[in-house]
C-alpha cells in the first residue's frame, strides 16, 4: 500500500471524496433553509440602490415589486410590509375590527398575537382533520354578539374552506381575514386562494418558500383598501402635512424589495425542486404503517412549502420519539405546531382555550413532524430521512 505522501492523484481524489460524503452525512439537516439567488445576480440590484440613494418611502424597487407580484400572484392589489406579522396587525387596523375573533389554535403565536396587539379577545375553534385548518362546521357555534371577525390560516399551504367560511361571514357580517404566510403561488380550483375574504396576508421570511429576508404583504380587492392600508404602514401619513390615521412604520425597504424582484426570475425553479422533494418523500413513505402525510385535496398548484406527516398508531414509535431518532443522525425537523397557542400562559386562560374543545387540534399537535425540505435538499438526504422512518 502507498504511504498517504506518495498517493496517486486519484487515490487522493477518491479520499477526499469519501471525506465530502463523510461530512454531507454528518452535516446537520434542518427543517428548513432559505433559498438565495447566485449572489452575482443581486450586484446590480444593490449598485442601482447606492446610484439611486432610495433607500426606503416606496422606492422603484418597492413599486416595482408591488406590480409583479400582482402579476405573478393574480390579485389585484398588493401592500408590501416590513414582515407578515405587521401585516397581520395592520389588516385587522384597516378593517376596523374590534370585540372578538374567531380564529385557530393550530398556527404560529404571530396569528393571535396580532389580534392581542389589536385589543382583540381571539376565540379559539377546533381544525378539520383532513386539512388541520379552521373547521367550518365550530365556527358558528363560537359567534357571539361581540364577534366580528373570522381570522383563518391556509396552514402549510392547503386552501381553507373558503366557499363555507365565506357564506358563514355573510350571514353573521362579519369580515373575514387570510393568513396566507404559507400560501405565496397556491391556486384552488377557483384560482389564487389570495383572493378570498376581505384581506389576505402574506409572509416574505427566510423560511418562506419565497423570501425578501424579511417581508409581508396584505392583498386587498380594491384600490380604496389599498390606500387606507399604505397609509396605515406609513404612519398614517397621506400627504406632506396631513396625518389621517394612527399608523406606524411598516414599510419594505429597497434591499428587501430588490431581492424579491430577483426572487420572481427563480420561483418556478424554486417550487418544482420542492415539489421533486416532496413526490420522493410520498414515495419512499406510501408503505410505512402509521406514518400518514397531508395530502392536497382541493389545491390545483401547491407550493410545497412543508412536507408535514401525522405520526399514528401502528408506528413503533411516538411523535417525539422519531423526532429524537432523527436528530441523533442529523436530522433536524420541526414539531409545527406543537405547543397549540391555546396552551400558551396568555392564552391558556381563554374558555375557549379548553382542550376538550379542540379534540383534533390537540391530537394533531401531539402527532405532527414536518420533514425538511427546502429547493437545495439533496434527493439522497430525502432517502436517508425516509430510511431513518422506515427502519425504525
Amino acid at each position: 500500500m502507498a504511504e498517504s505522501g506518495s498517493m496517486t492523484l486519484r487515490e487522493r481524489v477518491a479520499s477526499e471524496e469519501w471525506a465530502r460524503r463523510d461530512a454531507v452525512v454528518n452535516e446537520k439537516v434542518f427543517v428548513t433553509q432559505p433559498y438565495l439567488p447566485p449572489l452575482v445576480e443581486f450586484l446590480p440590484y444593490l449598485e442601482q440602490i447606492w446610484n439611486s440613494k432610495a433607500l426606503t418611502n416606496g422606492g422603484p424597487f418597492h413599486q416595482q415589486l408591488e406590480e409583479a407580484l400582482c402579476e405573478y400572484l393574480g390579485v389585484r392589489h398588493i401592500s408590501l410590509f416590513a414582515n407578515g406579522t405587521l401585516a397581520i396587525v395592520t389588516a385587522l387596523q384597516e378593517l376596523r375590527i374590534t370585540g372578538e375573533v374567531i380564529t385557530t389554535p393550530y398556527s404560529f403565536v404571530a396569528t393571535s398575537h396580532s389580534l392581542l396587539w389589536n385589543g382583540i379577545k381571539p376565540v379559539f375553534v377546533d381544525v378539520d382533520p383532513a386539512t388541520l385548518n379552521l373547521d367550518p362546521a365550530k365556527i358558528e357555534a363560537a359567534i357571539t354578539p361581540h364577534t366580528t371577525a373570522i381570522l383563518a390560516v391556509h396552514c402549510y399551504g392547503r386552501p381553507c374552506d373558503v366557499k363555507a367560511i365565506q357564506k358563514i361571514a355573510d350571514t353573521y357580517n362579519l369580515k373575514v381575514i387570510y393568513d396566507a404566510a404559507h400560501a405565496f403561488g397556491v391556486q384552488g380550483s377557483q384560482g389564487s386562494i389570495l383572493n378570498h375574504g376581505d384581506l389576505s396576508v402574506l409572509s416574505f421570511h427566510a423560511t418562506k418558500v419565497y423570501n425578501t429576508f424579511e417581508g409581508g404583504a396584505i392583498v386587498s380587492p380594491d384600490a380604496k383598501s389599498k390606500a387606507r392600508i399604505d397609509h396605515l404602514k406609513n404612519f398614517g401619513y397621506a400627504g406632506e402635512t396631513t396625518v389621517i390615521a394612527p399608523g406606524i412604520n411598516g414599510k419594505m425597504c429597497e434591499f428587501n424589495a430588490a431581492l424579491g424582484v430577483l426572487q420572481l426570475k427563480h420561483i418556478e425553479a424554486a417550487i418544482e425542486a420542492r415539489r421533486h422533494i416532496d413526490d420522493r418523500y410520498r414515495e419512499r413513505l406510501k408503505t410505512v404503517k402509521g406514518i400518514r402525510c397531508l395530502g392536497y385535496a382541493g389545491v390545483r398548484a401547491p407550493n410545497y412549502a412543508y412536507f408535514p406527516i401525522l405520526v399514528e398508531p401502528g408506528y413503533p414509535l411516538d411523535r417525539d420519539a422519531l423526532n429524537e431518532r432523527l436528530k441523533a443522525h442529523g436530522i433536524v425537523p420541526r414539531r409545527y405546531f406543537y405547543p397549540l397557542i391555546t396552551e400558551f400562559p396568555m392564552y391558556r386562560g381563554l374558555p375557549s382555550s379548553n382542550p376538550a374543545g379542540l379534540p383534533v387540534a390537540v391530537n394533531a399537535s401531539r402527532r405532527i413532524l414536518c420533514l425538511p425540505i427546502y429547493p437545495d435538499l439533496a434527493l439522497d438526504t430525502v432517502d436517508r430521512v425516509a430510511d431513518l422512518i422506515a427502519s425504525a
